[in-house]
């Protein structure tokens, strides 16, 4: 059991004991909803779904929009072998191994996000970096999927995108800034030497806002915009807004890779895209 209450352990279909081949993924945002579905047999991804909500929801509107999902979605439909939930929102921030005691996880978290007495707060630990990732889950959709389908896992996102990147730049000698877009948000990753620099994550509204962070983020690191690399991964092409801006400031920008080995039964948009969620399994 890797982080606690936070990843419970998997079960097979206790309804009838038969291994379908089959994972969910389930990515879990305020502002929409990814599932993605593995047929582990073939090693085929048979299925990737978003939903874009028009606002941003709270985390019981985002659960009548998931039951819906599991009542009208027939790719939901059928049993899996494993589920996992990934829970993506700015309550987390990690702390050191060695500085780390799981008695006092609401502490570590106060001083970064603005938690509540009765939120429940657990942890992942991530090994590249030996780490604690402090977070709070959406509980009551946690409980939800539970009561529907028995133990799952879940994680937060920032765990599986600090874990790919730096296991992408285990022999790197550069400075790297990765940028996670998604509608409403972005995830900035920084790292240096292989080893992680950053991890925050940003709301925005229009392109101004997002150079407006991603300059402000390497201005505090001392990073030059004409030497270090930014790399967007998520909710971005070349040639829209936030790219632009981008390309005003900043010399060298490149487009990140998922490097899956994967068969789609319908091809994602392009090679960096959910690049969290595919990578899930």
């Amino acid at each position: 059991m890797e982080t606690g209450l936070s990843s419970m352990i998997q079960k097979k279909n206790s309804q009838n004991n038969t291994l379908t081949h089959k994972k969910l993924s389930i990515q879990i945002s305020l502002s929409g909803l990814s599932f993605c579905i593995l047929q582990s047999n073939t090693n085929t991804i048979t299925t990737l779904k978003t939903v874009v909500f028009d606002k941003k929801l709270n985390p019981y509107e985002v659960l009548n929009y998931l039951k819906d999902a599991f009542e009208s979605e027939d790719f939901l439909q059928t049993l899996f072998d494993d589920i996992l939930l990934i829970h993506q929102n700015e309550l987390s921030t990690l702390v050191p191994m060695s500085l780390f005691n799981d008695e006092y996880l609401a502490d570590y978290l106060k001083f970064n996000c603005k938690i509540l007495k009765s939120d429940f707060i657990t942890y992942d630990t991530i090994s590249a970096n030996n780490s604690a990732n402090v977070y709070v889950p959406y509980v009551n959709i946690n409980n939800f999927v539970y009561e529907k389908f028995g133990e799952f896992t879940y994680k937060h996102f920032s765990t599986l995108l600090i874990e790919l990147i730096l296991k992408e730049n285990q022999t790197s000698r550069t400075t790297k800034m990765y940028v996670h877009v998604s509608k409403t948000h972005f995830e900035i990753v920084v790292v240096n030497n292989g080893e992680l620099v950053l991890y925050n994550t940003f709301e925005y509204k229009n392109s101004e806002d997002f150079i407006y962070y991603v300059l402000f983020t390497s201005e505090q690191l001392q990073l030059n915009p004409n030497t270090f690399n930014l790399i967007f991964l998520g909710d971005v092409k070349r040639g829209d807004a936030l790219y632009t801006i981008a390309y005003k400031y900043i010399r060298y920008i490149n487009f990140g890779s998922r490097n899956d080995n994967y068969t789609y039964t319908h091809a994602p948009a392009n090679d960096y895209s959910n690049y969290t969620l595919i990578h899930s399994f």
